[in-house]
């Protein structure tokens, strides 16, 4: 399948509304404070109790207080990319250096807000190409390096030496971000930066406001937890009980040649760059997405980690997926389509109202080798009698 476009169930309008003013809420890694408490008050609003941990990740419970055996977990990311200041320079510019993975190529040109220690006051400004005007350097602006060497940050301020930035209270270790410049076309295209994950995360926050009423009654209960360092691959290392059974991770899809998805579409990864993710709870995932007629595309990553990822190599016990909209220009000014986020919200209320992969067995960590069930899905070989080698 390649698209959905039955929107039946899902509220687009509200599910537009929060992800734009989880956009316009400024959070790279390692200032997520302010997003995060936006997320709790409207988790609030749903009926719901949010907690936050010691490192200032959120979680909440639907249907139990957070302790249940068998529990599942989805979750999904409010960090994003940016940058922050590593030198004032003599030219009263700034260096930057960037917080998570992202090219300089995309950086150029990009509209920016520096923020201070003093929370009253923060700095729009661009970052530029160290030769930036044609009119002075010519062909020179094409044969540049890329990199972030190659970039400074001009702040809109009347500053001409290293004295007069740090008169304005920037100071190197300022966290910058990079303004999204949000676009929803008529057409239904979402373009902006930071879609990675704000625009899953939209969709989770969707599905938990029409969850809440039926908390109490779904088949097992459900944990929320939103992350905040998976750009710098941090992810989920805490916040998973280990009493939950399953985790999944609503993150972006790639849509780059030589990909599956779609930006139409929802994508159950089956692989990233450490590996396959759990056989039996993908398949669960497909079968619902196949169930309800959402459009999906199976897809494998070879340059992507995820918050199942850092929580899988903390440890964590419970089986792993990966859903996602497909997103194209990933870490750059990326673009989707409420098609897909419509089948992300109806696939997660899916999910959520569906039993573990094995409810008999995965509520508990674990158990006999006679009842592991998964040899009925995946039959155990036949092995030649040893007396006939003989």
């Amino acid at each position: 399948m390649t698209r959905t476009t039955d929107r039946e169930g899902v509220d687009v309008d509200h599910m537009v509304e929060v992800m734009l003013q989880l956009l316009s809420t400024p959070s790279p890694s390692g200032r997520t404070d302010q997003i995060i408490q936006h997320i709790g008050d409207r988790l609030d609003d749903a009926g719901l109790s949010p907690k936050l941990t010691r490192r200032g990740a959120l979680r909440v419970s639907l249907g139990d207080d957070g302790s249940s055996s068998g529990a599942r977990t989805v979750l999904a990311h409010a960090d994003t990319i940016g940058a922050m200041v590593s030198g004032l320079k003599a030219n009263g510019r700034l260096e930057i250096v960037p917080v998570g993975t992202h090219s300089a190529r995309f950086a150029e040109g990009a509209r920016v807000t520096v923020f201070t220690d003093d929370l009253e006051v923060t700095y729009s400004g661009t970052v530029m190409p160290l030769k930036a005007s044609g009119h002075r350097y010519g062909d020179e602006i094409d044969t540049q390096g890329v990199g972030w060497d190659h970039v400074e940050l001009r702040i809109d301020e009347p500053v001409a030496s290293e004295d007069d930035v740090r008169a304005l209270g920037i100071e190197v270790g300022d966290h910058v971000s990079f303004d999204p410049q949000p676009v929803v076309t008529q057409n239904g295209y979402v373009v902006s930066r930071h879609l990675d994950d704000k625009a899953g995360l939209a969709a989770l926050l969707t599905a938990a406001r029409d969850l809440a009423p039926e908390a109490d009654s779904l088949p097992t209960p459900m944990h929320l937890l939103v992350t905040i360092s998976e750009e710098v691959g941090h992810g989920a290392s805490h916040g998973v009980d280990a009493t939950v059974a399953e985790m999944v991770s609503i993150d972006n899809a790639v849509v780059a040649p030589g990909q599956a998805s779609s930006e139409h579409c929802v994508t159950v990864a089956m692989q990233d760059l450490h590996g396959p993710f759990d056989y039996h709870l993908s398949r669960h995932l497909l079968s619902l997405c196949d169930g309800l007629g959402i459009g999906h595309r199976r897809d494998v990553f070879r340059y992507y980690r995820s918050d199942v990822a850092a929580a899988v190599e903390s440890g964590s016990q419970s089986r792993a997926a990966l859903v996602g909209a497909g997103i194209d220009g990933s870490h750059g000014y990326e673009r989707t389509h409420l098609d897909a986020l419509v089948g992300l919200v109806k696939l997660i209320k899916a999910y959520a109202r569906s039993p573990l992969v094995f409810s008999d067995w995965n509520p508990q960590p674990e158990g006999p080798l006679e009842e592991f069930p998964s040899t009925s899905v995946q039959p155990a070989p036949e092995l030649p009698d040893s007396r006939d080698e003989r």
